[in-house]
């Protein structure tokens, strides 16, 4: 297990050096330095601004920009929005050398949905750096159960198009790490995720209502689900995953709104997962909708100690406080596991929990062999129909 995340910060390693060394060799024309804007690498004065007139001065570029941040620490006290609506550059990228920090005290950015955001971008590469948000202190205050505000995203694009994230490393999130909404061709590769196991809503990867996502070859520790994947994701590609602390990778929840879209045309393969709540997971509220979940694919996972490799929940209430009690209107149809491997943590190592109203259909399983404690897991499948081909321990699910 250490060998195999040595070599995943090994791999990150190696990419974010080659491709920060063919961005320095002159591909964009024009570089502009966040000093030159006033920006200060000292973790004391606020620099949003200086990032703000830069994003700015990029945008008026009609070629290609690239806006650097050297080495330091740059306070980064409000939430930074950059638009994309009057940019007239053909592309820019953001490369960071340098550590973004959010200020000490939470209430300066809780009120807000983000800290980070891009609003109608496209032909943006953001390459590099650190993101820490000081989570912990609103975490302490939720925890405390006082009247605290819900918390900003670190890094939110929405409404765009042609995004490349590489190589970023986001600490301490105070909700979630990165959220994709309304995008189309986004890239994410080669990224790190860290928070503690107990840190509340702070999704790793959030992506929804988008379409050709590729997530590649991150780490992702963190306190909720490493990848959630929300309505209206399509042709989503998931691809050399470490997950761990965290609750897996969950298509959902689901079932939220009546009028919700549908999830389709999902890989996740190659994934590894160190003691997490859940591996694989399905999940929706036991409410009326007209989503649905179709074509999806977990090809290759192994599970360390993971308290449920695999999970469809059509009952998902977490809480058990105010459940609907209608049947979940998510219609779960031709979804294939194959390859997985490893250990669970209860005795139920494959759980189905469908609706009545509207089983699971045309699920296949193959080649899959998970143990409890170095014994026979169990199943526990409801209202799920399909095929099991070859080698499935432990069986009797479909």
């Amino acid at each position: 297990m250490a060998s195999s995340l040595s070599f995943v910060h090994f791999f990150i390693t190696i990419l974010v050096t080659i491709i920060m060394s063919r961005f320095g060799q002159s591909d964009a024309r024009t570089s502009l330095n966040v000093l030159s804007f006033g920006a200060k690498p000292n973790g004391v004065v606020d620099s949003t601004k200086a990032f703000s007139d830069a994003w700015d001065s990029a945008c008026r570029v009609e070629d290609s920009a690239m806006i650097y941040v050297p080495k330091g620490r740059y306070l980064i006290g409000r939430e930074l929005r950059f638009e994309g609506k009057i940019c007239r550059s053909r592309e820019i990228t953001l490369r960071i050398d340098g550590t973004l920090i959010g200020p000490e005290d939470y209430r300066l950015l809780g009120k807000k949905q983000n800290w980070f955001s891009f609003v109608g971008v496209h032909n943006v590469t953001l390459l590099g750096g650190s993101f820490d948000a000081k989570g912990s202190t609103l975490w302490s205050c939720k925890a405390n159960g006082q009247n605290c505000p819900e918390g900003a995203t670190t890094l939110r694009f929405m409404d765009s198009y042609n995004v490349k994230i590489i190589g970023v490393l986001s600490l301490n999130s105070q909700l979630f790490h990165i959220a994709i909404n309304r995008c189309n061709n986004v890239k994410i590769e080669g990224i790190r995720i860290i928070a503690p196991d107990d840190s509340p809503n702070t999704d790793g990867i959030h992506i929804q209502k988008s379409t050709d996502i590729e997530v590649r070859n991150a780490s992702i520790k963190t306190g909720d689900d490493c990848i959630s994947i929300g309505p209206g994701t399509k042709n989503l590609m998931v691809d050399g995953i470490t997950c761990g602390p965290g609750h897996g990778i969950s298509i959902g929840s689901l079932a939220k709104d009546l009028e919700e879209e549908g999830v389709e045309n999902v890989t996740v393969k190659k994934a590894v997962f160190v003691r997490t709540d859940n591996g694989l997971r399905i999940k929706s509220w036991p409410r009326h909708s007209k989503g649905f979940v179709e074509r999806v694919r977990f090809l290759g996972a192994r599970m360390v100690n993971v308290s449920y490799p695999i999970l469809i929940d059509q009952n998902y209430c977490p809480g058990d406080s105010y459940c609907p009690t209608e049947e979940s209107g998510i219609k779960i149809n031709d979804v294939i596991y194959s390859r997985i491997m490893g250990t669970s943590a209860t005795k139920v190592a494959i759980k189905m929990d469908c609706s009545e109203r509207f089983p699971c259909t045309q699920i296949r399983m193959q080649a899959i062999n998970l143990t409890y404690h170095g014994g026979a897991a169990k199943t526990s499948c409801i209202n799920a129909s399909g095929k099991q081909l070859g080698l499935v321990i432990p069986d009797g699910c479909l």
